[in-house]
């Protein structure tokens, strides 16, 4: 056992001074039901959403709250934990009864609250520094990738109408409504034989995105 979580030390970039915090945040409550990790994955639940959001702060200054909630959303969902989790192998570390009758999505949910016990037992051990560190070095390259493809998407659709059409997409406000601190905005956008494209966002700049985004694929099903 021990052997094992050698290994998984060396596999997430990350040596415990306590080895209990280890075993505890890789213990399921199925395999022990009064010293699990529930209590660690609360709390990295939190530590790792700090971390995105100071992270996004300082990434995207000039992003608008509702901008930064979204890419925050992105990146500390069940999803994406469990992406995080398959890529270091977790399901061969975790200590759990038997669970080959258990669905997908249970499953998909251990992983996810095993990953965030981790981060909780990485901060107990080593404090902020230390944890911030993993945290970066393991989401780093999917921030950077949903910033990518959030960006993207209104070039891709310019340089199709361009290639096309000679023109450029045509996109209008539609409504603005909501309080200031987060609006909901609601624009359409087409090119020359689409037909038209809505889409909602809290900024001018979200909706826009989402509504290419929306008429991409649109016309990439056709």
């Amino acid at each position: 056992m021990k052997k094992n979580f050698n290994q998984f030390e060396k596999k997430i970039g990350y040596n415990f001074n306590n080895i209990n915090l280890l075993i505890q945040s890789l213990t399921h409550k199925s395999f022990d039901p009064i010293k699990n990790n529930e209590k660690l994955e609360f709390l990295g639940d939190r530590v790792l959403g700090l971390i995105i959001s100071k992270n996004l702060l300082k990434t995207f200054p000039n992003d608008k709250e509702g901008d930064l909630d979204k890419k925050l959303a992105s990146l500390v969902n069940r999803k994406q934990c469990v992406k995080i989790a398959n890529k270091l192998n977790l399901n061969e570390f975790i200590l759990i009864r038997n669970s080959k009758n258990k669905k997908k999505e249970i499953e998909n949910k251990i992983l996810s609250d095993s990953i965030e016990s981790i981060i909780g037992a990485i901060y107990l051990d080593q404090g902020f520094e230390k944890v911030e560190k993993f945290i970066l070095d393991h989401w780093k390259e999917d921030i950077i990738k949903r910033t990518i493809t959030e960006r993207d998407a209104k070039t891709k659709l310019q340089e199709l109408s361009l290639k096309v059409n000679k023109s450029l997409p045509i996109y209008k406000l539609i409504e603005n409504k909501g309080p200031r601190h987060k609006p909901i905005i609601k624009v359409s956008v087409k090119i020359k034989n689409s037909k038209v494209v809505v889409a909602i966002g809290n900024s001018k700049k979200e909706a826009e995105q989402n509504a290419a985004k929306k008429l991409l694929d649109i016309i990439k099903s056709k």
